[in-house]
């Protein structure tokens, strides 16, 4: 069993565009780029992620959905050995890592493509690649016809009916488990895929790694044609990505609340299934850049965090930043990003995403429990999580301005907000009546609701030279350490990394102090790394 999942917020990367690789694999110099992830270890930490997907990094011709070699890192990338140490570090953290297999189809400079295009009707992979017919050519200039995903040429679909192809993906699978430790793959273009290899690929995983999840990528249909007992343990929900994001720019939230009904509530088609949820990938224009008004972003990421399912997050997301596809190409969706160089960084958001993330690990009914709809009007809703122990309301306004919602609640204890810990309502026979600010969310708990057991070591930190974030947003680069003339203090001397870059100095005590900010305890200055 995957339970771990239910523990999980995922951080989606494109490796390629992250570390900011060329767009196309020339074969020329091997170089170490994927290092880069561990940079960003404490702003991951941060936002209580644990879990990695990383999109495509093997070998491939240009964006990594186009393999060349299912055994061997993108050079772009670096080598097996330098993920391997990138994996050991992220696993010795906490942090699970899930990578793209891409089993439907390969690229054309793929090994056994070649040979095939050299060899022709002689070669023995021919049977490799899906209905490969020598009676007439194809768009590419070779001499006979194959079957592409999606009229994609350079994208050439594999025969997986072939017991060769399958031995050598499941090889690949082996490797990267035993080599890497993956903790399991996300299935690009699931819904292509023969369902006699997900069965197999089932059985292989999990025989090797009794705990090893497997995702596809599913944008249309019955997800349960894919996650079952027999093949995959979940699915991409595009139908909620969809609703999340249309149902605040329509004013309409009974869109996002007929999914979460039809999906999750009582007698819900998908109970069965954790889903893997997000509101924009590598593919899909950024969710900054599809929401109307921008305010909105709080509300959709609430419930991202609540619903039924898996939350994930895409690189930079978290900031905000915007990203539509232009002239077909997704590149401007996969950039290379700097800590302390995020382009119009929203840390409002990145707050906000810290503080779900601490409410979905405090509080199991969001992980584990069942879901209710409460109230549904075109611009609040009000749904609820519950399991055996706690019960949590979630109550959302879409509008600009403060609404008054009132509705039944199990008991007559108290709850308090715990977006606002501030804010405890009590219940009167059974009915809570409250206003919730524009643009805004609570999410309720009982004053004595239990938490989530977990053992909690006070972090002792040491001073280290680079970037720092202070816990007001801006960033500032820690140079060394001083002392004070007279008192021979110790003092940190840093400086700016906005505006005229100004030098300043501060105690070592104070710069590494906690602060009271809207009401929990966080660093004066969060160390990103160098």
């Amino acid at each position: 069993m995957s339970d771990w999942v239910k523990e999980t917020i995922f951080y989606h990367i494109y490796p390629l565009g992250f570390c900011g690789a060329p767009q196309e694999n020339s074969q020329g110099d091997t170089i170490c780029r994927i290092d880069k992830v561990l940079s960003w270890l404490p702003h991951l930490k941060n936002l209580g992620v644990n879990a990695i997907y990383f999109g495509p990094v093997f070998e491939s011709v240009e964006h990594g959905y186009d393999t060349v070699d299912y055994y061997k890192i993108d050079r772009r990338l670096g080598t097996n050995e330098d993920f391997k140490r990138v994996c050991d570090v992220l696993h010795e953290n906490g942090i699970r890592i899930v990578l793209d297999g891409v089993f439907n189809h390969v690229g054309r400079k793929f090994w056994a493509f070649e040979e095939v295009r050299k060899y022709g009707q002689s070669s023995p992979y021919c049977d490799w690649f899906a209905n490969l017919n020598f009676g007439s050519g194809n768009p590419m200039g070779d001499p006979f016809w194959y079957e592409s995903w999606q009229g994609h040429f350079n994208l050439v679909k594999l025969n997986l009916k072939n017991s060769q192809v399958v031995e050598h993906l499941l090889g690949a699978v082996g490797a990267w488990i035993e080599e890497f430790k993956i903790d399991g793959l996300r299935l690009d273009a699931a819904d292509c895929v023969d369902p006699e290899f997900f069965k197999c690929l089932r059985t292989f995983a999990k025989g090797k790694k009794d705990d090893f999840w497997l995702m596809g990528e599913v944008i249309h249909g019955d997800y349960n044609q894919w996650a079952n007992p027999e093949m995959l343990d979940s699915v991409t929900n595009y139908e909620c990505a969809k609703g999340l994001y249309s149902s605040h720019n329509d004013y309409n939230y009974f869109e996002i609340a007929y999914s979460l009904n039809r999906q999750f509530g009582s007698g819900g088609i998908y109970r069965n299934i954790y889903t893997y949820n997000f509101v924009d990938n590598h593919d899909v224009n950024r969710l900054a850049s599809m929401l109307k008004t921008p305010e909105h972003i709080y509300n959709t990421y609430t419930l991202l965090y609540t619903i039924p399912g898996v939350p994930s997050l895409y690189y930079g997301s978290e900031w905000g930043i915007k990203g539509v596809k232009q002239g077909g190409s997704d590149a401007p969706l996969r950039p290379c990003l700097e800590l302390g160089g995020i382009p119009d960084a929203n840390y409002r958001l990145l707050e906000h995403l810290s503080r779900l993330g601490e409410i979905r690990r405090d509080y199991p009914a969001l992980k584990y429990g069942e879901y209710e709809q409460i109230l549904v009007k075109n611009r609040q809703l009000v749904f609820k999580r519950y399991d055996g122990t706690q019960t949590v309301y979630v109550a959302l306004n879409l509008d600009n301005g403060e609404e008054r919602v009132e509705f039944k609640v199990t008991g007559e204890e108290k709850l308090y907000d715990t977006l606002h810990p501030e804010d405890v309502f009590a219940p009167n026979n059974g009915l809570i009546s409250m206003a919730i600010p524009g643009y805004s969310a609570r999410i309720l708990v009982q004053a004595t609701a239990p938490k989530a057991q977990k053992s909690v070591q006070p972090e002792k930190r040491e001073l280290r030279l680079g970037r720092y974030r202070h816990f007001k947003g801006k960033e500032y680069e820690v140079l060394g350490i001083a002392r004070h003339s007279e008192t021979l203090e110790e003092l940190v001397v840093y400086r700016q990394l906005y505006g005229e870059k100004e030098l300043w100095i501060r105690p070592v005590e104070m710069f590494l102090e906690d602060v009271e900010f809207e009401g929990k305890r966080t660093p004066r200055f969060l160390y990103l790394g160098q």
